[in-house]
C-alpha cells in the first residue's frame, strides 16, 4: 500500500472541516480542491541549440517524478531566431498524489530558499481563479545539482483550482500553506 502525501492528509483531515464550516457546504464534494499542477519552463535559446530543452525536460522530470514534454514553436518568430515547430520549452502536469507531494516540497522546502523572500503575490488570480506564479532560479529544490546545472532557468507554476469564488480560491491555497505577502 503506497503512503498518502502528507498535504493531501492535512487536506482530507483538516481543511476540508474548516472550509465546510467557514463556507457553509452542505456536502464534502462541494469543497475547492486543486484539480492539477502545471509547471512550464520556457527557453528560447533551446531553438539554437537543443541540448538546453533536453538538460530542462531531464531537471523537471527529476524535480516532479514524471516526464516532461518538450513544447514546440506554433508560429516562426524571425528577430528571436525562432522557426516553426522548433523545441522552445517544456512543461509537465501534475495530478492526484505527484501534485500533492510536489507542492508539499515546494512550499515546505524550495520557495523558503528563495534569497530575499516576502510571500507571493496576492493578485496572480486569473478570471477562473486558477493561481499562478513565476520561479526565477530551478536550483532552488534540494533535488537540482548546482555543479551540474547547464543553465539556469526559471518556471512558471500554474495551480489549477476548482472553485467558485475568489475568496474560496484564497482560503484553499491560505490553508495548504501557500505564503502570500502581507498587507
Amino acid at each position: 500500500m503506497k503512503n498518502t502525501p502528507r498535504l493531501l492528509e492535512k487536506y482530507q483531515k483538516e481543511i476540508v472541516p474548516q472550509m465546510t464550516e467557514r463556507f457553509g457546504y452542505k456536502n464534502k464534494m462541494q469543497v475547492p480542491r486543486v484539480k492539477k499542477v502545471v509547471l512550464n519552463v520556457g527557453m528560447g535559446i533551446g531553438a539554437q541549440d537543443i541540448k538546453f530543452i533536453e538538460a530542462a525536460v531531464k531537471e523537471l522530470s527529476m524535480l516532479t517524478g514524471q516526464k516532461a514534454v518538450i513544447t514546440k514553436a506554433k508560429k516562426a518568430i524571425s528577430n528571436f531566431k525562432i522557426r516553426r515547430g522548433s523545441a522552445v520549452g517544456c512543461k509537465v502536469t501534475l495530478r492526484r498524489a505527484i501534485m500533492y507531494e510536489f507542492l508539499d516540497r515546494l512550499l515546505n522546502v524550495a520557495l523558503p530558499r528563495v534569497k530575499d523572500f516576502r510571500g507571493l503575490a496576492l493578485n496572480s488570480f486569473d478570471k477562473n481563479f486558477n493561481y499562478s506564479f513565476g520561479i526565477t532560479e530551478q536550483i532552488i529544490f534540494p533535488e537540482i545539482e548546482y555543479d551540474k546545472v547547464l543553465k539556469v532557468h526559471g518556471m512558471d507554476i500554474i495551480i489549477n483550482l476548482q472553485v467558485r469564488t475568489r475568496d474560496e480560491a484564497y482560503e484553499l491555497l491560505r490553508l495548504l500553506g501557500v505564503p502570500f505577502k502581507k498587507g
